[in-house]
């Protein structure tokens, strides 16, 4: 297990990530988690790790992509001085080129993408113990559908930059994959982008495997 006593994990995202959070609760306090991933990895830690004594903060915001990061990075990531960041971003930087072009949306692209995450994790490395990179899903099973093909560059360059970086890399998209083998994507998300309950059990399982605290992978990179 990667992470030690009073660790202060911070994640960091879109709406899948904010999964409905008070804003004006306390960091780490009641209704603070939201109801989804974040939430479910608190519960875990709380109840089963008491010794630990873990501080789990949720920062999402919904609707966010990694520009919208950028903007707040200062005051909701550095100041905050997280011992442990997790960092799950990029579906609404592809949907955007699908649902945003009537709005003339600011479009993100694969390159702009890559340098400001890039950015984001050099400037934050220096002040945490480590950065846990989970990628960004479909629950859709056709790899050739076209957000899901578009996402899944978005979905390299992650993992690129984990393994650049040497951070540790939660493949979410490999679990959905798995679920989908055997049922429908509808059991995990009405929408294909926000999961239900059971769609975050599988985000807070690839977490809790991704940081060693549950068996079945190492902390390392994939």
């Amino acid at each position: 297990m990667i992470i030690e006593k009073k660790d202060r994990i911070l994640f960091v995202g879109d709406s899948i990530t904010d999964s409905n959070r008070n804003y004006e609760a306390i960091p780490a306090g009641w209704s603070s988690w939201g109801d989804g991933y974040v939430n479910l990895i608190n519960a875990y830690t709380t109840a089963l790790l008491p010794r630990e004594e873990l501080m789990i903060v949720n920062r999402g915001i919904s609707g966010d992509t990694i520009l919208d990061l950028k903007k707040r990075w200062q005051v909701d990531v550095l100041d905050f001085k997280p011992d442990w960041l997790t960092i799950m971003i990029g579906v609404n930087d592809v949907w955007r080129h699908f649902d945003g072009t009537f709005a003339q949306t600011l479009l993100v692209s694969l390159e702009r993408f890559e340098s400001e995450l890039q950015t984001l994790i050099e400037r934050t490395l220096p002040y945490v113990k480590g950065i846990i990179l989970l990628s960004p899903f479909m629950v859709e099973q056709n790899e050739k559908d076209p957000v899901r093909e578009m996402l899944s560059g978005y979905q390299q360059v992650i993992q690129t930059l984990a393994e650049t970086f040497g951070l540790p890399y939660g493949n979410v998209q490999e679990k959905i994959d798995d679920f989908l083998r055997h049922q429908s994507s509808y059991v995990l998300s009405s929408d294909r982008v926000h999961p239900s309950l059971a769609g975050h059990v599988l985000i807070a399982k690839t977490w809790l495997e991704t940081t060693g605290i549950l068996e079945g992978k190492d902390a390392d990179n994939r």
